[in-house]
């Protein structure tokens, strides 16, 4: 599934295409996504401006003069800048097409993805509102997850991986940011002291920023805005590594299912 990295490669991938840009037509190939895209988008965003291409957690925001598309990759979404005419193939479900004679065209193999609009502030929308802090901005720190994990007794990877209380952390994230931390996944959240706590923040950031710059992580369908992988998966220290050295110790990278996901860890550098 693309993470926080993986969106934010595709937004840094399609920004200097469609900031500036009208859209000359949004083309509805198949309304069957994870909610049906609502017929009436073709028609309120044909002739806008693009102002802006945000991201929100895991969510791309276009921001134009007639409100904003909100866009999610789902579990095998990918978002292409290719020229208006090139042949759709299977499961490309969306053309926004561009005055330049360029599109961003959707592909979406398991129809998880979405594609919403509102004439609202974006982060007012139900999908957005009720989101945490971005991991990357200076709102997000130790004193944060310190605040929130006090009276949580869940594991420490099943909090970093929930929306409500910190965004784009996945699962693949989730097992890479614990090593760098030094931190054991089924540790309980209100065990960590406040030193622990400065520490994990420091690792989401890391991981994340480090993620970003190469591209995010290619596992199995994800492309970006080039077409091109990401290459962070050359880099992952623990994460689909089972049995094999830790880069670390040398020790065996060990494996077990928690909350219905694999997770990685080495028992030896995470305590």
């Amino acid at each position: 599934m693309p993470e926080l990295p993986e969106v934010e490669t595709t937004r840094r991938g399609i920004e200097p295409h469609v900031v500036g840009r009208r859209i000359r037509r949004l083309l509805i190939h198949d309304r069957r996504l994870r909610w049906p895209v609502d017929i009436n988008i073709s028609a309120t965003f044909e002739g806008s401006a693009i102002r802006r291409a945000g991201r929100r957690a895991k969510y791309l925001l276009l921001e134009t003069d007639a409100g904003t598309l909100i866009l999610h990759l789902g579990m095998s979404g990918s978002l292409r800048v290719l020229p208006a005419t090139t042949p759709r193939i299977v499961h490309d479900h969306v053309d926004i097409e561009l005055d330049s004679g360029q599109t961003l065209r959707f592909n979406d193999p398991r129809r998880f993805g979405s594609l919403l609009f509102t004439s609202g502030d974006p982060v007012l929308h139900p999908l957005l509102k009720g989101l945490a802090p971005e991991p990357l901005e200076p709102a997000f720190d130790g004193q944060y997850l310190w605040k929130i994990t006090r009276r949580r007794s869940m594991a420490i990877k099943q909090l970093i991986m929930n929306s409500r209380l910190v965004v784009g952390v996945g699962n693949i994230y989730a097992s890479e940011v614990l090593f760098r931390a030094r931190i054991r996944p089924r540790r309980q959240a209100r065990s960590l002291k406040l030193q622990d706590c400065a520490r994990l923040a420091r690792a989401i950031k890391a991981t994340l920023a480090m993620a970003v710059k190469v591209g995010g992580t290619t596992l199995r369908d994800y492309v970006g805005a080039d077409g091109n992988p990401g290459y962070f998966r050359q880099k992952l220290y623990v994460y689909e590594r089972a049995s094999k050295p830790c880069r670390v110790c040398g020790r065996p990278v060990k494996q077990f299912t928690q909350g219905q996901r694999s997770t990685y860890w080495c028992s030896y550098c995470q305590k």
